[in-house]
């Protein structure tokens, strides 16, 4: 299949690296840029499909490659930062970044985003499909299969189901859930998530069985 082309700012070459290994295991192609300046340059020669962008960066910061970014491509951009703080947060969104991730993280959380933020941009590889027994998913097609039978999926029990995919053996806690299939503006309880894990299970038949109760936390997709 084509490989989705995915660029790495990150001044800290350590981390940078440990993204890069993690991102080509999932059989991405990864590109290196030390600092803003350097980020715009490959953007422009490469042409890639999502720029994983530290804020902190010598020549030139997050900030202003993001903005610069904006003024040509509307390619997903995910902020890597050690600010957490609202306002910091906001102002990212505010710049025109899609998704932000604080450090310190774990790999393979920066993965799952990565590949919802493909997904919702419309630039998944075109050929990409997962198999887990019985189950089929076409992310191109947003269509699910059930032992080679179409299944019917609400917007919302489909989120939840690439969610749960992109966090295999994971346990995700109904606030996270909420946050990410939801936001984080939504109103109302985690009774929702239950709800929708209900249905989805059920739709699922006999797969639905993966989506364990984790007690006192949430859910987990089983892969085995």
């Amino acid at each position: 299949m084509l490989e989705n082309r995915i660029l790495i700012a990150e001044d800290e070459e350590k981390l940078r690296k440990i993204i890069k290994k993690y991102l080509m295991n999932e059989g991405y192609d990864v590109y290196e840029a030390s600092n803003g300046q350097e980020a715009l340059e490959m953007q422009e020669e490469f042409d890639v499909d999502l720029i994983i962008l530290d804020v902190m960066m010598p020549v030139m910061d997050g900030w202003m490659a993001l903005k610069l970014i904006r003024k040509e491509s509307k390619v997903p951009v995910m902020m890597l930062t050690a600010r957490t703080s609202e306002e910091d947060t906001v102002f990212g969104f505010e710049l025109g970044a899609d998704d932000y991730i604080a450090k310190p993280f774990r790999a393979r959380e920066l993965v799952a985003r990565v590949k919802a933020l493909l997904h919702r941009s419309g630039k998944m590889a075109a050929t990409d499909k997962v198999q887990i027994g019985d189950l089929r998913v076409d992310l191109l097609g947003m269509h699910v299969e059930v032992n080679e039978q179409a299944i019917e999926l609400s917007p919302k029990e489909y989120e939840l189901l690439i969610y749960f995919l992109n966090n295999r053996n994971q346990a995700l806690s109904r606030e996270q859930i909420l946050n990410r299939i939801w936001g984080y503006d939504f109103v109302g309880d985690d009774r929702t998530v239950d709800t929708v894990v209900k249905r989805l299970r059920k739709k699922l038949e006999h797969e639905g069985e993966r989506i364990s109760t984790v007690r006192g936390v949430g859910y987990r997709f089983e892969e085995e």
